[in-house]
């Protein structure tokens, strides 16, 4: 009885720290002036990836940062397929330019370079983490650049009347809070669910704590793509993803190398394939419901596989 009501209140937390955390958010974009793609791509990004963080830097603390790379890979494949399919299925989005031709790219290219540091030795190096790092700080720097370029003129075009600092905090602060809380309550409340049903820890790792990690970008990015923010809502998913791949790893790699399983490399691939295969309808400037279908249906048959291999 108790795992169903934590993951009922799990979720009711979500929902209403996403709605919090995504009007913070936005709010934060108009007073400063900036896209609200940037604060997709970084403090949202960032913040909902904080359980991907939490996992990975507590093994690597321990010297047991093996799941690091299945944790950040598998998040990043549902990031893609179920939280950018279901948002698209909600309200199809309009896809921005600057994500479409700066962002989307350098997130197929940090895939890639796992990819590369991986094959050879099964081994993501400490020198190989500080190389994440290096190439995540440039990311930032170059996406913090363009947007303060373009700041004078969306200062000009943005008259509507944003809520007042202090509420921008609080909305942002506590949003956050209840969808990482939210997010754990939901996933033990799973997990204890699954245990009653007599599911092996292996699928439920597989599964439910898998899916649990990555359930505030979700949720978050459902929220805003109903409020119509399509800029948060995809700017969340790329910038997780650019988050987990070079940020996260780099620094679990920096603390210990990262040893690899050879099924890693199978997922980074399909990690790579899926970003060229729906990069090419979104290119058209708009990701309808249909494309969002799909990539829903292409996590299903995804996971049977990892339940089968």
């Amino acid at each position: 009885m108790l795992s169903f009501i934590m993951l009922v209140f799990g979720f009711v937390l979500l929902v209403w720290g996403a709605d919090k955390f995504v009007a913070g958010a936005s709010a934060l974009a108009r007073r400063l002036g900036v896209s609200p793609l940037l604060v997709g791509l970084t403090i949202v990004a960032f913040g909902t990836s904080a359980p991907e963080l939490a996992v990975s830097l507590t093994a690597a603390l321990q010297g047991a940062n093996e799941i690091a790379v299945g944790n950040v890979v598998g998040s990043n494949i549902f990031n893609l397929l179920m939280v950018a399919g279901l948002s698209a299925m909600v309200c199809p989005l309009v896809m921005d330019r600057t994500l479409l031709r700066r962002d989307w790219p350098i997130s197929l290219g940090a895939a890639v370079l796992l990819l590369v540091f991986i094959a050879p030795d099964l081994t993501i190096s400490r020198i190989e983490g500080v190389i994440l790092l290096v190439v995540f700080a440039l990311v930032l720097s170059t996406q913090i650049r363009a947007a303060l370029k373009n700041r004078d003129t969306l200062e000009s075009e943005e008259d509507e009347i944003t809520m007042p600092p202090l509420m921008i905090g609080v909305n942002i602060v506590l949003g956050l809070a209840c969808i990482i809380i939210g997010g754990q309550l939901a996933v033990n409340g799973a997990t204890g669910i699954a245990r009653m049903f007599g599911l092996s820890e292996t699928l439920i790792g597989l599964t439910i704590v898998a899916i649990g990690t990555s359930l505030p970008e979700l949720v978050t990015s459902l929220v805003a793509a109903r409020k119509g923010q399509n800029e948060i809502a995809m700017g969340n998913v790329i910038g997780s993803n650019i988050f987990n791949l070079l940020f996260i790893l780099g620094v679990s790699a920096t603390i210990t190398p990262i040893p690899v399983q050879a099924t890693s490399i199978i997922d980074a691939l399909v990690l790579i394939g899926i970003s060229i295969v729906f990069y090419l309808p979104a290119r058209r400037g708009k990701f309808g419901r249909a494309p969002g279908v799909i990539m829903a249906l292409t996590y299903v048959v995804y996971t049977a596989y990892l339940i089968m291999r």
